[in-house]
């Protein structure tokens, strides 16, 4: 299956950073398929396979990968999971449970970042993950040079192979994702300028001194920075501003027309 044109239908080119990401003895397809989903929505591209249980390909895999069918095509298969990283250089096991060994323990997020700046500096690194009900036996650990867990409820601390993945990618992919693919949409509008702030800014207080909200000197100062503040953090498109801008002059025309 591995290094076949038909292999990387699917799968856009592997970035050079993202991990190579390993999973031992997975018994279910379902899990599999789940699994390589999670992995194609964060940019992890290449999976590599210890001993699934079962036939390969799995019919029920490829059905559950939701378009994420190139990745498990291209997936590689190793007898043991020495042999499936023993080309990286840096390698970071998943677990949820202590161990009876010395290792740096990492979040998801620690983890991430040393694997971006590991990558950089031009090594391969590996995220392994383990069996659905078991987890990694102590001999895949010993592998690692570092444990990598999700802080969570100590009631229910396990999460299933997809979620952990999905945790570890998210933590990986938002530390290089462009800014502007992961922006949220604004249809069309710009953040606002500095410029455009500072027009709405001299509207509203030219509008409150009209109306004596801002009549008190020795507070004004305090009172102008603070509502500069509020509308500073929000951060406002171009379009919000025209609006907030149209609103101080709804409200002023209200407050001119004599009542009746």
């Amino acid at each position: 299956m591995a290094g076949t044109d038909r292999g990387k239908r699917g799968v856009k080119a592997n970035a050079t950073d993202a991990p190579v990401v390993i999973l031992v003895e997975p018994q279910l397809g379902e899990n599999i398929g789940a699994f390589a989903r999670a992995m194609m929505n964060f940019g992890l591209t290449e999976m590599r396979l210890v001993r699934p249980r079962g036939e390969w390909p799995n019919r029920k895999a490829v059905n559950m990968a939701s378009g994420a069918e190139g990745i498990l095509e291209a997936a590689r298969l190793f007898p043991t999971t020495a042999d499936s990283v023993a080309d990286l250089n840096r390698l970071y096991a998943t677990t949820a449970r202590s161990r009876d060994m010395v290792k740096p323990c990492l979040t998801a997020r620690e983890a991430a970042a040393e694997l971006r700046a590991r990558a950089a500096a031009g090594e391969r690194c590996g995220m392994l993950f383990g069996r659905e009900r078991t987890g990694l036996e102590n001999d895949d650990i010993a592998l690692a040079d570092a444990v990598v867990t999700v802080p969570a409820n100590p009631a229910h601390a396990s999460l299933n192979l997809a979620q952990a993945v999905l945790v570890a990618g998210y933590e990986w992919y938002q530390l290089g994702a462009d800014a502007e693919e992961i922006r949220r949409s604004r249809k069309g509008a710009q953040p606002a300028t500095r410029d455009e702030l500072l027009g709405l800014f001299g509207h509203l207080e030219g509008a409150l001194d009209d109306s004596g909200f801002l009549r008190l000197a020795h507070k004004r100062p305090r009172m102008v920075r603070n509502l500069r503040n509020i509308f500073s953090r929000a951060g406002l498109t171009d379009q919000e501003v025209r609006t907030l801008r149209g609103v101080v002059v709804s409200l002023t025309k209200f407050a001119k027309r004599p009542k009746t």
